[in-house]
């Protein structure tokens, strides 16, 4: 198991754990926060990325069904060696997962296995509660953030993400909110970002016509995201927390 390395008392580099890593929004997110010489622990289902393997900051990355409690808890348990008692500064809880029906479908209230509610769940909303849990010390050490990736799918019947995906994120929002309020007490602050059209695997070639409901004329893109999360994570956002960024180019107000 790697472990972060030590750094020079006067160039003390954070650190953060990103989940689901491996593309799209979380992806980016690992690299905004290496570029601004953040160490990184890093989880998502796929193997070490090349790049984990070449970047003395990418510390380590471990491959995680987050679905899967096992998994799960094997997960928090092999990032806290790798942080070796250093101090957690930041958890990224980014992944997520839209399962579409078999003749792919948006996954309704009334059509597809319940089984793909239960999986959407434990993916998107009760694995940032364990993993809040399972970093809790180390956060409070570091007097650290927490940035929950919502979508703006929670806020308003979105024509193509289905309605786990979107009854999911409207939890996670709201879990945002309790979470603020509890972990303020270990100097550790919560907040979340709510992409709208972001530019990612998920995208498919319908969401087009979703550009014209986006004052900004265009769909975003995983960096303007990542950014985001990277200011909720910094000093800059010192005294935000409770609060949920919209990054949608706009498209959130109509």
């Amino acid at each position: 198991m790697s472990r972060l390395p030590e750094s020079p008392k006067h160039n003390i580099r954070k650190n953060v754990i990103i989940t689901g890593a491996s593309r799209g929004i979380g992806h980016s997110t690992a690299r905004v926060f290496l570029e601004r010489g953040w160490q990184i622990i890093t989880c998502s289902r796929d193997q070490t990325p090349t790049a984990c393997k070449r970047d003395p900051n990418w510390t380590c990355h471990i491959p995680t069904d987050l679905a899967d409690s096992k998994s799960l808890a094997d997960f928090v348990r092999e990032a806290n060696v790798a942080l070796a008692g250093a101090p957690l500064h930041a958890l990224v809880n980014n992944a997520g997962m839209s399962p579409k029906t078999p003749y792919k479908e948006r996954l309704g209230c009334l059509n597809g296995d319940l089984d793909a509610w239960h999986d959407v769940f434990e993916i998107n909303f009760f694995a940032s509660l364990v993993l809040a849990r399972g970093f809790a010390a180390a956060l409070h050490k570091g007097k650290g953030s927490i940035v929950n990736v919502t979508s703006i799918a929670g806020h308003a019947v979105h024509p193509f993400a289905g309605s786990a995906y979107s009854v999911s994120k409207a939890a996670l929002s709201a879990l945002t909110r309790e979470m603020a309020h509890e972990f303020a007490a270990l100097d550790v602050r919560v907040n979340a970002v709510a992409p709208g059209e972001i530019q990612t695997e998920m995208i498919q070639p319908e969401y087009e016509v979703l550009v014209s409901r986006i004052p900004m004329e265009r769909m975003g893109s995983p960096e303007d995201v990542a950014n985001a999360i990277h200011y909720l994570c910094s000093d800059d956002a010192g005294y935000v927390t409770g609060t949920e960024l919209w990054v949608t180019g706009g498209q959130h107000m109509y």
